[in-house]
């Protein structure tokens, strides 16, 4: 079993920052990939970020591109996701999530991921 524990998040003014993190307990010795996706209400899940825990090659979405950076502190199984130049629309809940596999792939399917944190909200206003 693996268990992804969220913080972070809350209200914050467009153009505004905020970090979320995400730590990870559990059997994760094996290969894996730590995503981070979003869901606004009526909406899809949305692929935001994911970060290969062995080499650290990242994807981010088309919409984050360039505003998120996401990263990983290895001592503290621990990812996180800056969130800069923040948006109306970048307002969602944001969830963060585990794939075990020794693809070397980042894959941005969220059906692909085997464990999901409890979510946080991210609210950003106009």
């Amino acid at each position: 079993q693996v268990q992804l524990v969220q913080s972070g998040g809350g209200l914050v003014q467009a153009g505004g920052s905020l970090r979320l993190s995400c730590a990870a307990s559990g059997r994760t010795s094996r290969p894996y990939t730590l995503g981070w996706f979003r869901q606004a209400p009526g909406k899809e899940r949305e692929f935001v970020a994911a970060i290969r825990w062995s080499g650290g090659s990242t994807a981010y979405g088309d919409s984050v591109k360039g505003r998120f950076t996401i990263s990983r502190d290895n001592d503290k199984n621990t990812v996180y996701l800056q969130m800069n130049s923040l948006k109306s629309e970048d307002t969602a809940v944001y969830y963060c999530a585990v794939r075990f596999s020794t693809s070397p792939v980042v894959t941005t399917t969220p059906n692909s991921y085997d464990y999901w944190g409890q979510g946080t909200q991210v609210t950003v206003s106009s």
